[in-house]
């Protein structure tokens, strides 16, 4: 059997940004086991590489950054959960990272797709913005650690609760991203963003984040967070899967 086709990948500019894309433009980039794994390499390959100053996530295809878990991924009860513990690890790994992280927003950012983006320091959206968080729709007990923190409790509650879609006007409005560029110049304005950070001092930037994160305790709640979810997904209903 061949080996599994690559569904990211990654570079370094000669600014010293690293770029995360996610490959699955047929399946809307649909997050799978494979994808939570490469990810997670790749984070810490970046946080390793001293080169690297800022990480940018993107998607090879402007029309959506992800639209959330593959639930058509084929996995039995083990591989359920372990997929979940990716998820919540895939999180934590992004809050904690110690470098600024900035998301690329274009299109479909949905359910994990948006948790992605939530947990980056800087979102620039796109025009064709389509961010939702399903958990209340699905019972998932994700999205108040990282969300709470980016734009408050009354903003949280309104977008977990109601679960609706919202567009790049309403997302800027609502501080979850920082600024809009058209659809297909999302990641090029995410990168001229992060080259922007990149040009300051690396380690008094890296002890801003540090000093931020300490005093709000995103990362404390991100990872409480994460336990959660993954017994929801142990012992609770679970997301749906393929059959």
């Amino acid at each position: 059997m061949s080996a599994p086709t690559e569904v990211t990948s990654y570079e370094v500019t000669e600014q010293g940004v690293a770029v995360l894309r996610l490959v699955r433009p047929k399946s809307r980039n649909a997050i799978d086991t494979q994808m939570l794994v490469e990810m997670l390499e790749h984070l810490a390959v970046a946080r390793a590489d001293e080169t690297v100053r800022v990480l940018v996530l993107s998607s090879s295809d402007h029309m959506g950054l992800s639209a959330g878990a593959d639930v058509k991924e084929e996995l039995d009860e083990e591989g359920k959960v372990r997929r979940m513990q990716l998820f919540a690890d895939l999180y934590d790994g992004i809050v904690a990272f110690p470098k600024p992280t900035v998301a690329a927003c274009h299109g479909d950012v949905v359910g994990g797709g948006a948790e992605i983006a939530v947990a980056c320091d800087m979102r620039v959206g796109g025009s064709n913005l389509r961010m939702r968080f399903p958990g209340a729709a699905l019972g998932v007990p994700v999205g108040p650690a990282r969300l709470v923190t980016l734009c408050g409790l009354a903003a949280a509650k309104y977008l977990l609760l109601t679960s609706r879609t919202v567009g790049a006007d309403e997302a800027l409005r609502l501080g979850l991203v920082n600024r809009v560029a058209p659809a297909a110049s999302t990641e090029e304005a995410a990168l001229s963003l992060a080259a922007e950070v990149a040009a300051h001092p690396p380690e008094a930037v890296a002890a801003l984040k540090r000093m931020l994160h300490e005093w709000d305790d995103v990362e404390g709640r991100s990872a409480k967070e994460g336990i959660g979810q993954v017994e929801w997904q142990r012992s609770g209903p679970g997301l749906p899967f393929a059959k």
